[in-house]
């Protein structure tokens, strides 16, 4: 019986440190941490193979306390069901998707509310760019902006 029990926990230990070494067998340490980019201080820029990116994000007042957010992306190329999603950085309230509509080959452009949390006045919001599922932006800066009522 004690044999059993020696025989049955070493197999676990060994299946446990297997896992764990897996989970951490793509770690580098060499994590590097993506700048940030403000949005409402102006639009932001950065490099891919593919070529130049540039996103902009406008406030418009659309009733008094009411702000609606104007996004336009410039791309090198057009990504399929293009979106941004909005994910909340000061407080997690979900994630929202917003769908870009083409302008131009390159140009995409999206109007939207941010919402607001109920106990502040403040909510910062991060804006992250995927193409239908896939994220886009690992060269990316983080971009973000705090919306205001």
């Amino acid at each position: 019986m004690l044999r059993v029990l020696g025989v049955s926990g070493f197999l676990i230990a060994v299946i446990g440190i297997a896992f764990w070494a897996l989970q951490h067998a793509d770690d580098t340490g060499e994590d590097v941490a993506r700048p940030e980019c403000d949005l409402l201080a102006g639009p932001c820029s950065w490099t891919t193979p593919e070529g130049q990116w540039q996103v902009s994000l406008k406030p418009q007042l659309v009733s008094m306390g009411a702000h609606r957010y104007e996004l336009v992306v410039e791309t090198p190329s057009a990504p399929d069901r293009f979106l941004a999603v909005l994910r909340g950085r000061s407080m997690y309230m979900g994630e929202y998707p917003v769908p870009l509509q083409r302008q131009s080959s390159t140009q995409f452009r999206a109007e939207f509310d941010a919402p607001l949390c109920a106990t502040g006045s403040e909510m910062v919001w991060q804006v992250d760019l995927q193409s239908g599922q896939q994220p886009l932006g690992t060269e990316s800066p983080v971009l973000y902006f705090q919306a205001k009522m």
